[in-house]
């Protein structure tokens, strides 16, 4: 029988992408015909620590950005959310990553990268200790499994928070404007974290991708096989299917919204998990409870899709409540 055992460390690491999103406000106009744009703060890990500092818990966002204009208005924006930003480095030849996302009329996205900083993250540019107080690591760029310094970063990452005994979070955030066409090298490049990673979320899509599975059990068996517990896999306005590796698998009904944006929805959820494991404080997580989670996360992922916006949509505890 597994031993309830306590976290290692009340604070959630979020490692990757900090970056500039320009959203186009001309609803289902998308990127070929959209022409205005508002600026927005994003990221997914970006999007993911705001969502737990937002609930009341307390993380860190690894990650770097260009010496640059834009790199001061994501800092200052992080500082505005009470996140710890010395994690943050400054990155003086490389300019600030950025990220046009257009607007579909069923409130999807399409996106197009500008890489920049972000990929440059190098391990020996974070503190030797920046791990110590932490009890959940979360890995979830769209960009970190691309070539460049973040993917060496995050495979280290991993593998230390492996053996330290922490909780693993992973999310291969496919985005077909970087992979399309190489998808089986996006896919090997998953496996390193599929392997070792505790708690896995992946859209429908990337679920059939990946595990070459459409149907849901299939799938999220297949990564319970390889290792993870929870598996959670987002169904947009159907929800979340929930499956868990002792315990069985549900799907969790979403509640109703009109949509607006959903960029940053995925990884509002995402945080929003994490938030709640971490306030359970003990391992293993029982299955009722897992789900239970799953159905407050759906709530403040749904939220997120009522406003423009990623962090600036992203809801507070007492807009939740």
């Amino acid at each position: 029988m597994n031993k309830e055992v306590a976290m290692k460390g009340q604070t959630i690491v979020c490692l990757g992408e900090l970056l500039i999103d320009f959203v186009c406000t001309d609803i289902a106009q998308g990127l070929v015909n959209g022409e205005n744009f508002l600026k927005k703060a994003g990221g997914a890990p970006a999007n993911v620590a705001v969502t737990i500092a937002r609930l009341g818990g307390s993380a860190r966002l690894a990650a770097q950005v260009g010496n640059d204009p834009f790199g001061e208005f994501l800092i200052q924006t992080l500082r505005n959310e009470s996140l710890d930003t010395s994690l943050i480095v400054r990155d003086r030849h490389v300019p600030t990553t950025l990220a046009f996302v257009g607007i579909q009329n069923d409130g999807e996205r399409d996106f197009v990268f500008c890489r920049g900083a972000d990929g440059n993250l190098a391990l020996q540019s974070l503190p030797a200790d920046f791990l110590d107080d932490c009890g959940i690591v979360h890995l979830g760029a769209a960009t970190g499994l691309l070539d460049g310094e973040l993917y060496s970063t995050y495979i280290a990452v991993a593998q230390r928070a492996k053996e330290e005994g922490k909780m693993l979070s992973f999310d291969p955030n496919f985005r077909s404007g970087l992979w399309g066409g190489n998808e089986e090298e996006f896919i090997r490049r998953c496996e390193p974290f599929l392997n070792i990673a505790d708690a896995i979320k992946m859209s429908e899509e990337e679920l059939e991708l990946i595990t070459g599975y459409a149907d849901m059990e299939q799938g999220c068996r297949y990564l319970h096989e390889k290792g993870a517990t929870f598996v959670t896999v987002t169904l947009g306005s159907r929800g979340t299917w929930a499956s868990h590796r002792d315990g069985g698998h549900t799907q969790v009904p979403s509640i109703a919204i009109k949509s607006v944006d959903s960029t940053g929805a995925g990884d509002a959820f995402v945080g929003a998990l994490m938030f709640r494991f971490m306030q359970r404080n003990t391992r293993p997580i029982a299955y009722n409870d897992f789900i239970t989670d799953v159905v407050w996360a759906n709530r403040v992922g749904a939220l997120t899709c009522t406003r423009f916006g990623a962090i600036d949509a992203i809801p507070s505890l007492a807009e939740l409540d």
